[in-house]
C-alpha cells in the first residue's frame, strides 16, 4: 500500500470511530437531558417509626368484621380529592388536601424480620455491605445538592441517630445534627455564661491553627477534611440565625396551636428550617408520644393507633396548608414513610404483624405531578398487582424531584457508587 493510501484510509476510520463516538456522546446527552427533573429544593421526612399500617391509613380496603377477627382494615373510609382514592376516616382534614399529595401504594422490599434493619433499608436504600458504609439519603441530597446556606445545616434530624441516617462515606460534613426536643433545641451550640467574648475568640483562633497544622500533616486528607468542615460549620451554627429558628414563639399561637402536639411542632419547626435553607430534615414520630409502641401495633397497639393518626391528620395538614402560605410548597418536598407496613390481617391479640412485600409512602408537594395514586394492591393489600415501586426506585424520585441525577456516581474514596441502587423515578410524577 502506498503512504498516501494508508494515511488515507487511517484517516477515515479515525474519523468514523470519532463520529461514531460523538455520536454515543450526543446519544448521552440526550438521556441525561431527558431525564426526569423537579423543583425541589429542600426535603421535609415524616418518619413514622415502627411501620404504619397502610391499610389503616392511605391504602384503605373493606372494614374489618366480627371484632377485628376478619382481615381488613380497622376503620372506614372516606373520599379525597383524588377521585375514587380513599383514605381512612381518621385522616378527614387531609383527605380533601390529597390533591397536593402522591400516595404510591406499592412500595415493597424484603427486610421484616428487624425493625432496625428495615429502618436502615429505607433510609440507605441498599442492603449493609461488609465493604461500603453507605450513605443515607438525607446525606446524599445533602452531598448532591450543597448547602442551602452558610448559616444552616444541611441535614436536620429531630428524633434518634442510627446507623442508617448516618453520612457513611459523604463523611461528617453530611451528617444530621440531632435534635431530641423543640424546646431544648440543638445541644451543646449554646457557649456557657462563664466564657467571655476575648476567651471565647482566643480558643477559636487556637483551634483554627491546630486543625490547619492537622488538616496539612494529613496530606490532605478528604476524611479528615470532612470532619474539620462540619466542627467548623457547627461554630456557624452557634449564631442567631440557626438558633433563631428554635423559637417558635415567634410563631402565631394559633397557628401552633393548629400543629397541635409535639410531632405537630416539630413539623413546624421543620418548615422554619427549610424557609431558612435547611437541604433536609426528618421528623421522627418518636414511640412515646402517645401510646408507648409509636406505630409498632402488635397486639394492643393497634388499640391506640387512631389517636397517631388523628396526629398525623393535624399536623400534616397544616404542614401543607403553612408551606402554601409561605409558597414553599413547590420547593419543599415532604415524605411520609416507615420501615415497612402492616397485613390486614391481625394477630391472636387484635394487633398486626409486619409486612415488607406491599405498603404505602406518601409524597406531597416538591413540584410533582401530585393528586393521582401510584400502584394499586389486592382486594387486602396481600400483594402488587400494578407498578410495583423499589426502595431505589423511590429515592430515585426523591433525588430526581429535587433536581439531581439518581444515576450520578458518587464516590467512596477510589470506588465508584451510583447515588441509588439502579433506581428509576417514578415518570408519570414529572412533566
Amino acid at each position: 500500500m502506498r503512504r498516501r493510501d494508508f494515511l488515507a484510509a487511517s484517516g477515515a476510520t479515525v474519523l468514523a470511530a470519532s463520529g461514531a463516538g460523538t455520536a454515543a456522546l450526543s446519544a448521552e446527552a440526550a438521556a441525561a437531558a431527558a431525564l426526569p427533573r423537579g423543583t425541589a429544593e429542600h426535603v421535609i421526612m415524616l418518619w413514622m417509626g415502627g411501620g404504619q399500617s397502610q391499610v389503616d391509613t392511605w391504602d384503605q380496603k373493606r372494614v374489618t368484621k366480627d371484632g377485628r377477627k376478619d382481615p381488613g382494615s380497622a376503620y372506614p373510609g372516606i373520599s379525597t380529592a383524588i377521585p375514587e382514592v380513599e383514605i381512612c376516616e381518621h385522616l378527614a382534614e387531609m383527605a380533601p388536601r390529597m390533591d397536593r399529595c402522591v400516595p404510591i401504594r406499592s412500595v415493597h422490599h424484603e427486610v421484616i424480620d428487624e425493625h432496625g434493619a428495615a429502618a436502615y433499608r429505607m433510609h440507605v436504600g441498599r442492603p449493609v455491605s461488609g465493604t461500603v458504609v453507605y450513605p443515607s439519603i438525607a446525606s446524599i441530597v445533602s452531598a448532591m445538592k450543597g448547602p442551602g446556606s452558610d448559616l444552616m445545616p444541611s441535614y436536620v434530624l429531630m428524633g434518634q441517630p442510627s446507623a442508617g441516617r448516618n453520612p457513611g462515606f459523604l463523611g461528617a460534613e453530611h451528617g444530621p445534627l440531632v435534635v431530641t426536643s423543640t424546646a431544648a433545641g440543638p445541644r451543646g451550640l449554646v457557649r456557657p455564661e462563664r466564657i467571655s467574648d476575648a476567651r471565647a475568640a482566643r480558643r477559636a483562633a487556637m483551634l483554627q491553627d491546630t486543625q490547619d497544622a492537622f488538616l496539612e500533616a494529613s496530606g490532605d486528607d478528604q476524611r479528615v477534611a470532612g470532619d474539620i468542615a462540619a466542627a467548623r460549620a457547627g461554630f456557624r451554627l452557634a449564631g442567631p440565625d440557626f438558633l433563631g429558628s428554635f423559637d417558635l414563639e415567634r410563631e402565631p399561637a394559633d397557628l401552633r396551636e393548629r400543629y397541635g402536639d409535639e410531632f405537630g411542632q416539630r413539623c413546624l419547626l421543620a418548615r422554619r428550617l427549610v424557609e431558612r435553607g435547611c437541604r433536609f430534615v426528618e421528623v421522627s414520630y418518636d414511640l412515646n408520644f402517645k401510646n408507648g409502641t409509636g406505630w409498632d401495633t402488635h397486639n394492643e397497639g393497634q388499640q391506640g393507633q387512631h389517636l397517631l393518626i388523628q396526629s398525623v391528620d393535624r399536623a400534616m395538614s397544616t404542614l401543607l396548608d403553612d408551606l402554601e402560605a409561605k409558597q414553599i410548597l413547590d420547593k419543599t418536598l415532604i415524605v411520609v414513610s416507615g420501615e415497612f407496613g402492616r397485613p390486614s390481617s391481625f394477630d391472636s391479640q387484635g394487633g398486626r404483624g409486619h409486612q415488607g412485600k406491599a405498603f404505602s409512602v406518601v409524597l406531597a408537594g416538591g413540584g410533582l405531578r401530585t393528586g393521582q395514586a401510584v400502584g394499586t394492591t389486592d382486594e387486602l393489600c396481600n400483594e402488587i398487582v400494578e407498578q410495583p415501586v423499589s426502595v431505589p426506585d423511590l429515592f430515585a424520585t426523591i433525588l430526581a424531584a429535587v433536581g439531581c441525577d439518581p444515576a450520578e456516581t458518587l464516590y467512596a474514596g477510589n470506588r465508584p457508587v451510583p447515588a441509588t441502587d439502579r433506581g428509576v423515578p417514578i415518570p408519570q410524577l414529572f412533566g
